[in-house]
């Protein structure tokens, strides 16, 4: 930590986190520069099994590492554990990767066993939002084809998910009363898949309404435009972080798109130019063409709007 909280670094993944304070004793570590930084607890052993709910609560994101689990619980149980953690994390919100031995015989072929190809399409139906490589891009004859491998199988995993079973599960789950942001967000999510909308837009300064709309799991992708915010205090202009938009990139189907900053982020985050550049942009990228529907989500003033609109 002392190398990489003045290298700016996104993510801290601890080993064989054991227990809540675990956690909140390197946030004490880490000071101010705790909220910049994303935490991901990696579970290893059978302490850390029995604790799992307490380690989510204080988590930011989350690792299934089954390569020192499996050496501490039994093999025959590592597909249970695996399950169950997804699904608690993807009731909280919380992104989770999946990892170890994905497509370990890539390391020296060129082509996965049928066995590796099923556990990768199994973890994005059981609903992980990464599948991690680790010796197969480290130190593996083949490092661009099992990337390309891997995204292969997680896109055709993605075509046969149930996407309306899996919104109805969530908001089962959800708090109640829902918070007002949840509840915009939920909202957009259930307009685009009524709409079938090929776009979700969320205009945001810390990302957090991003990352609840990725919660409900569209099957559409979610365009996070990070908006930073100017500050001054009168002699000074300063710039609130960009790590936000950094962070997106764990949550399953979150693009970020970091735009310029303004002083006007902290009042109206959203206007039509923006809106306009942002699908502009993902015109640009792919992720809608004319005619499509996008849902866009952004404050107006003191109001939150959701809307509908039409590319052209």
């Amino acid at each position: 930590m002392q190398w990489g909280v003045p290298n700016k670094i996104d993510i801290i993944a601890l080993s064989f986190v054991r227990k809540g304070s675990d956690l909140v004793q390197v946030r004490e570590l880490l000071g101010g520069h705790a909220k910049n930084i994303m935490l991901m607890s990696k579970v290893e052993n059978q302490e850390g099994v029995a604790n799992f709910d307490d380690i989510l609560k204080n988590t930011d994101a989350f690792m299934v590492a089954r390569g020192d689990l499996g050496m501490e619980i039994p093999i025959e149980k590592i597909f249970y554990a695996q399950k169950v953690m997804i699904f608690k994390c993807n009731m909280q919100g919380k992104p989770v990767v999946t990892a170890t031995q994905m497509l370990e015989s890539m390391i020296k072929s060129p082509r996965p066993t049928r066995a590796e190809a099923t556990d990768v399409a199994n973890a994005v139906l059981d609903g992980t939002d990464c599948v991690m490589l680790s010796g197969e891009t480290a130190a593996g004859a083949y490092p661009e084809l099992a990337v390309r491998t891997m995204a292969q199988i997680c896109l055709e995993a993605e075509s046969y998910m149930d996407y309306g079973a899996v919104f109805k599960m969530i908001m089962a789950g959800a708090p109640v009363p829902m918070s007002q942001i949840e509840s915009l967000a939920s909202s957009a999510v259930r307009t685009a898949n009524s709409s079938k909308a090929s776009l979700i837009l969320v205009l945001t300064r810390g990302g957090s309404t991003a990352k609840l709309v990725a919660k409900y799991r569209p099957p559409s992708p979610i365009l996070s435009v990070v908006v930073p915010e100017l500050k001054t205090d009168g002699f000074d202009w300063s710039c609130s972080e960009e790590s936000p938009a950094r962070h997106s990139l764990v949550y399953r189907g979150l693009i970020p798109m970091l735009s310029t900053a303004t002083a006007k982020a902290s009042t109206y985050e959203a206007t039509d130019e923006a809106v306009e550049l942002a699908i502009d942009h993902a015109k640009s990228r792919g992720l809608c063409s004319s005619g499509d529907s996008v849902v866009a989500l952004h404050r107006l003033g003191v109001a939150s709007v959701i809307k509908l609109l039409t590319v052209k």
